[in-house]
């Protein structure tokens, strides 16, 4: 038994089974792969092709998009910086954020920074805002589904997100070549936001940790995207939807060394959004753990000095 795969269309035609369905999903493993989104392979093949361009560029090409002080909110962030939480080690990997585009005198520009975009690769910022907003939809409808499990409206969630703080970040991990490396390209986390959508989980290496204290791998086939609870829902609904550990490891045999790409999709509040504990998600048997609120920014800057970005 492994993490369901279901299909969103039944969201229109079958409903109250989906619902039923994705919520026990989520419930049991915090995570489930998602299939009939109807984002084209052509717009996600179109991403990776200049996310895989830039990466391959040299090293100091890709440091002049470092922001020093800027904690990784945007351009670039070389290997070996991002360290999970209470991990020994730092992760394999460098990677690119990006964010919503939002009006420079928005009130929210100051925690909301302007985008990077690279001048060497021009189909960077086309492919890579065009799956930003695509995965953003996405994930507003996977959220329906998720209040209307627990028993809110439909659309409680639309306007809770509609200027989130949400991060599109390609990942490249490269092959691992020294036998000395640790064994992890990215340690066991959870994620700090609402949910994560994640374009790439095909290639070997991504693991969840089930309530049975196994590691258990996922991999996806088709036009599956793994969408998986971040701590900040999991606050909100007081552990109903748990948010829960997990990494990626080296495969074995040739394929450690291989790079590795990945494109995770991070869906978060607004900055002001008060988490909450929602009053349906408590219970004689389930008392409330978070007595105290805390805005969206608030939190997220906390995780953000614990995981060494800030």
């Amino acid at each position: 038994m492994g993490v369901p795969t279901l299909d969103i269309r039944r969201y229109d035609t079958d409903r109250d089974a989906f619902v039923a369905e994705i919520g026990a999903a989520y419930r049991e493993y915090g995570f489930c792969g998602i299939s009939g989104h109807g984002i084209p392979a052509s717009l996600i093949d179109g991403a990776y092709e200049a996310f895989a361009r830039f990466f391959a560029l040299p090293a100091e090409t890709k440091m002049r998009y470092h922001v020093k002080g800027g904690g990784g909110a945007r351009g670039y962030t070389p290997f070996m910086v991002e360290t999970a939480k209470d991990s020994q080690y730092p992760d394999l990997k460098e990677f690119w954020h990006f964010g919503r585009e939002i009006p420079r005198d928005s009130e929210w520009a100051k925690v909301m920074p302007e985008n990077l975009w690279p001048e060497e690769v021009p189909e960077f910022r086309e492919y890579g805002y065009g799956l930003y907003q695509a995965l953003d939809q996405l994930g507003a409808r996977v959220l329906r589904a998720l209040a209307l499990h627990i028993e809110l409206p439909e659309h409680w969630f639309d306007d809770k997100i509609d200027h989130g703080n949400s991060i599109l970040r390609p990942i490249h991990y490269p092959p691992i070549t020294a036998p000395e490396v640790p064994n992890v390209r990215a340690g066991a986390h959870e994620d700090i936001n609402f949910i994560t959508l994640l374009v790439g989980a095909s290639a070997a290496g991504l693991e969840v940790l089930t309530r049975q204290g196994e590691w258990l791998p996922i991999t996806t086939s088709g036009d599956t995207i793994v969408v998986n609870i971040g701590d900040m829902l999991q606050r909100l609904t007081n552990h109903v939807y748990p948010s829960t550990t997990h990494r990626v490891v080296n495969p074995p045999g040739p394929q450690a060394r291989e790079p590795r790409y990945s494109v995770p999709f991070f869906l978060h509040p607004n900055p002001e959004f008060l988490i909450d504990v929602l009053p349906n998600c408590v219970s004689a048997d389930n008392p409330s753990r978070y007595p105290t609120p805390i805005t969206a920014h608030d939190y997220l800057m906390e995780r953000l000095r614990e995981i060494r970005l800030v």
